[in-house]
């Protein structure tokens, strides 16, 4: 076991190796091991070299080591809302339509707590390298996420990834159970020409549903219902509570499974560096076009079930009926989708691999298993992408789009273009950009789906979103400020719990976004996040006017040589609005406009998060505006949660008062 770990480039991992084979060649011809005593270890023997990129990046990422901001832990982002227990629909406060064209199912409720394939990081690593996070919540909320990774050779990784999501909940009929696998391999020809790519990613999301409580009078003070639990719920009956992690039971919910396998080939035509005649020493390859081809195949379920089902819930708000009380509601759809992939590269700067042309053909075979029989489908779609970031690291241009020419979605497209621009080192960078995507509303509006439960169908058009933003950032003065505009037109939504419309007018939203980190003292620090939104234009949509989250606290390593610490409180608050509603059969969340949800104060938290070289510990007090007396006497107390990140792979969490939270992350690698 090592004690160091350093993610750097792999030029320095390449010396080390080249100085381990001079003093391999010395001691070859002495006739024996080397005893010059003047010789020293290489540092770099017990260290780690690891970087990763990304299926379709061009850049290589470091791991982050950071420990100040909690929410690049959490599955749920800091700008999201969620049902109140880990695992349940979730939806973002900020406005952003969906920009991609093509088929789509529709079922998006629980998306921030999927894998997907542009999150797929493929690492590159000296030694083996694993990852343990241990998560343990009030109620026996529990996370576990594991992963490993290594080099079989030096141009051949593989890595391996799981994940368990595990909440019974405050409250009945809120178990949640998802699990995540991912394994990737990336290989490379020793002369660099041939790259292969494979993916097999899984998602299996279980979550219950129970309709919301029934309110009962001065529900938070009756003594009944100080455990939360014994509150009734429209959907799922009464079950008792139970720990079980491996639990994965439910009455009325939410089953969804997606499993993608992805593999990607591409061969390289181009340019050998002739210089180098060593065979033990990788040569350089400049490549110049670039012959691709990526087979994807997507297999997708989507259950509703409800087998202790209540005729009057269902007739009342969803105009349907499942005869007698008891009787079992289920709603199936399953997909299967088959991509093939054509594409070409070529590099214009043969030194320059950040600069590209490339134009590829996908065709697409969708067969569907719906309520209403078996439905087939296909698409034929172009597309079509130019990046160059210059090699001064100075001009940085993107731009990409598709169209698709026959099938289901035919006429759909989308385009993005952006040009950043570093303006020097004392005035930082600017960013513009525009996207416009027209696309087939989801599937899921479609009268042919399982989940549309109107008597009726609705004729609807195509959505079309234009994007325009800009973004400024400089570093020495550590800020952020970036502008969003859109224009949208036939937004389609739900307005009940099943009713499907369409705005066909247009209407525009304005959402500015500022990020500071303003020096309070030499060590301190307040982390300023705000975010204003303004709808103009008469549409069923409501989104928080103002959202703001702040982080204030002490950052540094209080004299000591191997302390990286962050201490203080995070408030997050946003102005009141008309929260949309949520229908638990269809898993959406529906517009509403007679109920305002207000925060009387702001969401408080206290925090420590801290580092000792690879040791990492998070603990942290939410929820700190929730404490009050109740009448009863007793102290209503916040969840209080630890998130704790220890090398080598090991973890452990506490609970304290009514509730509580540790994730613990362990990290290893050695030969």
């Amino acid at each position: 076991m090592a004690g160091e770990l350093e993610a750097q480039e792999p030029t320095i991992g390449n010396i080390g190796s080249r100085m381990q084979r001079l003093g391999g060649g010395i001691r070859s011809m002495t006739g024996g091991s080397s005893t010059d005593s003047l010789r020293r270890r290489d540092k770099h023997e017990d260290s780690i070299t690891i970087y990763f990129r990304y299926l379709d990046s061009t850049g290589t990422y470091k791991l982050d080591s950071s420990v100040s901001d909690f929410t690049r832990r959490y599955p749920v982002p800091g700008t999201h809302i969620y049902l109140g227990n880990t695992g349940l629909a979730s939806k973002s406060l900020l406005f952003s339509p969906v920009m991609q064209s093509g088929f789509d199912p529709g079922f998006h409720a629980f998306d921030v707590y999927k894998w997907t394939l542009d999150k797929v990081r493929f690492f590159n690593t000296t030694r083996p390298y694993s990852e343990l996070n241990y998560f343990l919540g009030s109620r026996v909320e529990q996370i576990i996420e594991v992963m490993h990774t290594q080099n079989i050779k030096p141009n051949w990784n593989f890595a391996f990834q799981y994940r368990l999501i595990n909440a019974p909940g405050f409250f009945q009929n809120q178990r949640t159970n998802h699990n995540n696998y991912l394994f990737n391999s990336r290989f490379q020809s020793k002369n660099l020409r041939y790259t292969n790519y494979l993916v097999l990613l899984g998602n299996k999301m279980l979550a219950a549903e129970n309709g919301g409580i029934i309110d009962t009078t001065d529900i938070l003070d009756d003594p009944i219902y100080k455990e939360r639990y014994n509150i009734n719920t429209y959907l799922g009956g009464a079950n008792p509570f139970s720990s079980n992690f491996f639990g994965s039971k439910i009455n009325t919910g939410n089953r969804y499974s997606e499993f993608t396998v992805l593999l990607r080939q591409h061969y390289d035509l181009g340019k050998k560096d002739s210089i180098v005649t060593d065979s033990t020493v990788t040569p350089l390859f400049y490549p110049r076009l670039r012959f691709e081809h990526t087979l994807q195949l997507d297999q997708n379920k989507y259950v509703y079930q409800d087998y202790i089902g209540d005729s009057l819930y269902y007739r009342k708000n969803y105009d349907t009926s499942i005869g007698n009380a008891l009787d079992t509601m289920l709603l199936v759809e399953r997909w299967r989708t088959l991509s093939n992939d054509f594409s070409i590269t070529q590099f214009p700067d043969a030194k320059n691999q950040n600069q590209f042309i490339k134009v590829g053909l996908t065709v697409q075979n969708i067969l569907g298993e719906l309520s209403t029989g078996r439905k087939t489908f296909f698409n034929t779609m172009g597309h079509a992408e130019y990046r160059n970031r210059s090699r001064n690291q100075q001009w940085d241009i993107a731009a990409s789009g598709k169209l698709f020419f026959t099938g289901f979605n035919a006429g759909d497209f989308d385009a993005h273009i952006s040009l950043q621009r570093l303006l020097g080192k004392k005035l930082g960078y600017l960013q513009l950009g525009f996207e416009n995507a027209s696309r087939q509303p989801s599937f899921l509006f479609d009268s042919r789906s399982s989940f549309y439960l109107m008597k009726t169908a609705v004729n609807l058009k195509k959505e079309n979103n234009a994007h325009l933003f800009a973004t400024y950032f400089l570093p020495s003065f550590k800020l952020r400020i970036s502008g969003h505009y859109y224009l949208v037109t036939n937004y389609t939504y739900f307005t009940s719990f099943y009713k499907v419309n369409q705005e066909t007018s247009l209407f525009n939203l304005l959402q500015i976004a500022l990020h500071k980190t303003i020096k309070l003292g030499k060590r301190w620090n307040w982390h300023a996040d705000i975010w204003f939104q303004q709808k103009i234009g008469n549409v069923a949509l409501n989104v928080p006017v103002i959202y703001t989250r702040n982080r204030i606290g002490y950052e540094g390593s209080l004299g000591f040589k191997n302390l990286d610490i962050a201490i203080g409180t995070e408030i997050k608050y946003r102005a009141a609005y008309k929260a949309d509603g949520y229908s638990p059969v269809l898993g959406q969340f529906y517009y509403q406009d007679q109920t305002t949800i207000s925060n009387s104060l702001p969401d408080i938290s206290a925090y420590l998060h801290f580092r000792i070289r690879p040791f990492k510990a998070f603990i942290r007090a939410e929820n700190l505006n929730t404490a009050r007396k109740m009448s009863n006497g007793d102290l209503g107390l916040p969840i209080i949660t630890w998130w704790h990140r220890v090398m080598p792979c090991q973890g452990y969490r506490f609970v304290w008062g009514s509730g509580g939270a540790l994730l613990i992350d362990y990290q290893s690698f050695g030969g």
